[in-house]
């Protein structure tokens, strides 16, 4: 098949960008693929918020440019820091006009306060802000009659001159493999939208959902696109110690700028000791001491205390968070809830400009997948959602005005080449994907999180490569199934992290190596 634009991923990124796009031009063709569910993603998961300034009175875009730039280590692009903060607001109404429900104050939006933050400006919707987020946009796009919607299909490879045998340095569109039939299917695009997300399951503990494996990112690294900041991954603090259903569940950073105090088996508050924020300090800095604290004591958790916080406020503010604890034993205010940082967000990836154009003419990146420079080398909390309504708006516009320019014609899409490789696999291939899979997962764990040396860093390089050639006879020997594929795009993602990780000689935001420690 082809279409104009071919969106890949379904989170607020792909979903705001393909809105956007059918309202200005509704005789462009948008195909989205979705890998699930369309409402299952990073996105629905995210409990904090936005962060935008909307209290003139006391908040400021200065200051939430200042806390930006801090937070990333002074390795932010500032002239991006300054144009997402600046044009936050009209993102934020245009998502409220769609029919996203924020709560509110006494007629004024509720703002929250979150880590790295100097003043309240968090937007939110109890702790359910992706999900209501999700929702809206889903229904939006599917309003849309120029929008084809596929669900349960997985991105295998870009199309590039190297299958078309042109020399335009330009992409075509993608394979995608579809999950019932496992059978690849060749979509032609005249402009191809990458909104694929991280890759929170290259780690054992991890906020994210299993889909997370960065496809995107993998498919870039193999068409040569220009990626950069892969080793910056942030940890998110507090992740419930138990996981729920096999999938790790989020505290959400929100609870600590309520009032909630993390607490060491001494019962001590302990990052007063370290930053004079306390539990308000910037994510990486906060996780770091975490871990510290967890290696230090036998237990291998510490305690998020909210009993400041009323029983009313929990259910009110918090709801999820209220009754999923409840659930397990944990009865709030009065018992704290036992917490680990668990791999949260990429703050790098394919490389972008202002308007999320990669090296690659015809393909951009939005979202988590990108690396805009607005992040450096930590992410802010809650700058998330705020980045990709802004560079979804910027990409929209530009992709409508590229289309409009002399591209190659229809029949040119037609004549690209279809997959080649319809083995069948075995029942021991799928047994061997799951367990490189987790020995994967292992190995990025032990050597490449929160702490890491130049040893470690050697092994794990070793390690990955290892699974990668072991990945590359399965994928050569047969039929390519959702699991491979997905575990093709981890492994390659891994190594490039691992390789990138030991070019880096000075520790910056969330990046921490041993031997580098001052």
């Amino acid at each position: 098949m082809t279409t104009d634009i071919l969106v890949i991923g379904t989170g607020i990124s792909g979903l705001t960008f393909a809105i956007k796009v059918a309202e200005e031009s509704p005789e462009i063709s948008l195909t989205l693929i979705s890998k699930g569910d369309i409402n299952e993603g990073n996105t629905r998961y995210a409990q904090g918020g936005i962060a935008v300034v909307r209290n003139l009175k006391k908040d400021s875009t200065e200051k939430h440019i200042k806390d930006t730039m801090i937070a990333g280590d002074g390795t932010c692009n500032s002239k991006v820091v300054k144009f997402v903060v600046e044009e936050a607001n009209k993102r934020l109404d245009e998502l409220i006009k769609w029919g996203t429900a924020f709560d509110k104050k006494e007629e004024q939006l509720d703002l929250g306060i979150e880590g790295g933050h100097s003043e309240k400006r968090i937007v939110h919707y109890k702790d359910q802000t992706g999900k209501q987020i999700q929702e809206v946009l889903t229904a939006k796009v599917k309003s849309f009659s120029n929008i084809t919607i596929l669900e349960n299909h997985t991105l295998v490879d870009l199309i590039t001159d190297h299958h078309s045998r042109s020399k335009m340095n330009r992409c075509y569109g993608a394979y995608i493999i579809s999950q019932e039939e496992e059978e690849i299917i060749k979509i032609g695009a005249k402009i191809t939208i990458l909104s694929t997300g991280g890759a929170g399951s290259l780690y054992a503990y991890t906020t994210n959902p299993t889909v997370a494996t960065g496809d995107g990112l993998g498919a870039a690294y193999r068409a040569k696109v220009q990626m950069d900041g892969l080793p910056f991954v942030q940890f998110h603090p507090t992740a419930l110690r138990d996981k729920i259903e096999q999938n790790v569940f989020l505290i959400t950073e929100a609870v600590r700028g309520e009032g909630g105090k993390l607490r060491n088996s001494l019962q001590e508050r302990f990052m007063l000791k370290i930053d004079s924020r306390g539990e308000l300090a910037p994510r990486d800095i906060v996780a770091r001491e975490i871990q510290k604290q967890i290696e230090k004591q036998k237990e291998n958790f510490v305690l998020l205390d909210g009993s400041e916080i009323s029983e009313k406020r929990w259910k009110s503010h918090f709801p999820t968070i209220y009754n999923t604890c409840k659930s397990i034993g944990i009865f709030l205010p009065k018992d704290p809830i036992p917490v680990v940082p668990a791999a949260h967000y990429f703050c790098g990836g394919i490389i972008v400009n202002h308007q999320s154009e990669s090296s690659l003419k015809g393909l951009y990146a939005i979202g988590e997948c990108s690396a805009t420079g607005l992040h450096g080398a930590n992410r802010l909390a809650s700058n998330s959602l705020l980045e990709a309504l802004v560079f979804s708006h910027r990409a929209a516009i530009d992709c409508i005005k590229s289309l409009n320019q002399n591209l190659p014609s229809k029949s040119f899409y037609d004549k690209l080449p279809e997959w080649n490789g319809y083995d069948y696999s075995k029942n021991t291939t799928i047994q061997n994907v799951q367990v490189l899979r987790e020995q994967l997962q292992q190995i990025m764990t032990k050597y490449v999180g929160i702490f890491k040396t130049d040893n470690g860093l050697e092994r794990a390089e070793k390690k990955i490569n290892n699974i990668y050639l072991k990945v590359q006879k399965l994928y050569h020997e047969n039929k390519l199934t959702n699991g491979l594929c997905e575990l093709r795009n981890m492994v390659s993602i891994a190594y490039l992290l691992t390789k990138q990780a030991q070019e880096i000689k000075v520790n910056k935001g969330v990046f921490y190596n041993q031997n580098y420690a001052r």
